[in-house]
């Protein structure tokens, strides 16, 4: 399953990104994943997820790294169950609605063979949004 959180700056993606991954730790089995830019969810998400700042491993910022991080991380730990990705604007530099799209459906395909569940938070409106995309939006 991929869930998608999108809409404008202030719109409170943040709570919504908060709110669905302690939710998911109480309802989930599996290890929690959260890849965001920084550490500001730090304090506000549940202990038991692994955070991972994105820039301390000297990410490209390139669609196909992520790719390859998220691969990575499926790879070294076979019990995540869900990967939940803050600020997709800043971790993939240029990228727009193509290049979410494009996560999106990689995500779909990886997820559905690997049984793994992505939330990724977009900053965008969603008027914006592709049909592609749409499908995802929750």
């Amino acid at each position: 399953m991929v869930k998608i959180i999108m809409g404008l700056k202030g719109s409170g993606k943040t709570k919504r990104l908060i709110h669905d991954i302690n939710t998911a730790v109480k309802n989930e089995t599996g290890s929690m994943v959260c890849i965001e830019k920084g550490t500001k969810l730090r304090y506000d998400i549940d202990m038991h997820v692994r955070l991972i700042d994105y820039q301390e491993y000297k990410a490209e910022g390139t669609l196909a790294f992520l790719k390859g991080f998220v691969s990575g991380l499926h790879a070294g730990n076979f019990d995540i169950s869900h990967i939940f990705i803050d600020s997709f604007y800043k971790q993939v530099d240029g990228a727009g609605m193509a290049e979410v799209e494009d996560f999106a459906l990689w995500c779909d395909k990886f997820g559905k063979a690997n049984d793994l569940d992505f939330t990724l938070v977009v900053s965008d409106d969603p008027a914006n949004a592709t049909d592609a995309i749409r499908q995802y939006l929750q």
